[in-house]
């Protein structure tokens, strides 16, 4: 009967990782994966018991860093506070009165704003990122200092 439990066992863990995503139930799958095998070879509980949690944290330390690491090299991390100060060039002239304008800035392109109402931004000119707010970038004409 015990091959039965590693199986549920087995079964739940994977349906929490499916639901999470957190790359943690997974290695205790593999823990279970392995118990379920020990029960069918007639291996006793005691025994079962230890290896799954021996197996699991074993999995869970040494694997769940390599894989995360193999995950997540391919996402573009961005510090967007490091972004203020940096020069950009107008893409689309900025406008804060018709709400449109793209610059880009160390290669990205943002929506942006004048950190100045009354300052249109023509297409081409060099500027400088005052403020990150949200999805915008708040920019100032480069070589001008916004005054508040």
């Amino acid at each position: 009967m015990e091959p039965f439990y590693w199986l549920i066992a087995l079964a739940v863990f994977l349906i929490i990782e499916i639901i999470t995503l957190g790359l943690t139930t997974i290695w205790f799958a593999g823990g279970a994966l392995v118990a379920f095998i020990l029960a069918i070879f007639g291996v006793p509980v005691l025994v079962q018991i230890a290896i799954f949690l021996i197996v699991s944290i074993v999995l869970l330390v040494f694997t769940r860093p390599a894989v995360e690491q193999k995950l997540n090299s391919s996402r573009f991390k961005t510090n967007v506070n490091s972004m203020i100060g940096k020069e950009g060039k107008v893409m689309e002239t900025v406008d804060n009165f018709n709400e449109k304008g793209v610059v880009i800035v160390n290669g990205q392109e943002w929506t942006a704003r004048s950190s100045s109402d009354d300052l249109v931004i023509p297409e081409g000119s060099k500027v400088v990122v005052d403020a990150i707010k949200g999805v915008k970038a708040f920019v100032s004409i480069a070589g001008t200092e916004l005054k508040n």
